[in-house]
């Protein structure tokens, strides 16, 4: 996908770019690709695969939930900074707090910020399964969402916990979604959830498969999850 064609999509789908956004996401591929020769980042460096596969994939979220007024929302395990930095580009008034496991990743998003001039986002070096028994973020958040980072029954443990009564959790998945749900169900029950939306598509040009499931949070989370880290991932709830 070029610049062109990823400022006209997404215009068409009602988020319009000035010349400032899409400077930063300019911006943003030259960083990613700078220091993926430094650090693996990603196995996509491909302008147009960048633009099509993480810049715009990462968006998509905002197809199904409105993002253009101020949430605080929360990306479990976002790598590179997708989802959330790309959102983020897009309506610069979300406050986002990024959690990551690994040192690196999180040096790279302190830079990666700084070089795009965002305000309002915090990234923390940590495991999931201890950021969300931490009080100070433990169901604080209107929005979590992650993507590609584990399969349902695990990313539901590591995501709702964070989520506030009323707020919701955005799973960006492949393929293989619906065969994860199905293992899912009563983990997202017991975790507090309940399923709103699955948002079934297929990314622009090269026909792949993608869909977003927003969940719920109805119900406080029990206090003994998250379990402790490495737990959710040895042992999904079902």
């Amino acid at each position: 996908m070029n610049k062109e064609t990823f400022k006209k999509i997404l215009e068409e789908k009602g988020i319009p770019l000035n010349d400032h956004q899409l400077n930063q996401f300019h911006i943003y591929y030259r960083t990613l690709v700078e220091w993926n020769e430094k650090m693996n980042l990603t196995a996509i460096t491909s302008e147009e695969d960048v633009y099509l596969k993480h810049f715009y994939d990462s968006i998509t979220a905002a197809f199904h939930y409105d993002f253009s007024h101020t949430i605080h929302v929360c990306d479990v395990g976002a790598g590179a900074g997708f989802p959330s930095i790309p959102i983020k580009i897009c309506f610069p008034a979300i406050n986002v707090t990024i959690v990551d496991s690994l040192k690196k990743r999180i040096t790279f998003l302190e830079h990666l910020s700084s070089e795009l001039g965002l305000t309002d986002i915090n990234v923390y070096h940590d495991r999931a399964e201890v950021f969300g028994k931490n009080p100070s973020f433990r169901e604080q958040f209107d929005v979590v969402i992650a993507r590609a980072v584990a399969r349902m029954a695990v990313l539901s443990e590591l995501c709702l916990p964070l989520a506030k009564v009323g707020g919701k959790m955005i799973a960006m998945k492949g393929s293989n979604f619906h065969n994860e749900m199905k293992q899912a169900d009563q983990a997202i029950e017991k975790l507090g959830g309940e399923i709103h939306s699955i948002n079934t598509f297929y990314l622009p040009e090269e026909n792949s498969e993608r869909n977003i499931a927003i969940i719920q949070k109805v119900k406080a989370t029990p206090k003994k999850f998250p379990r402790k880290p490495g737990v959710p991932g040895k042992n999904p709830l079902i």
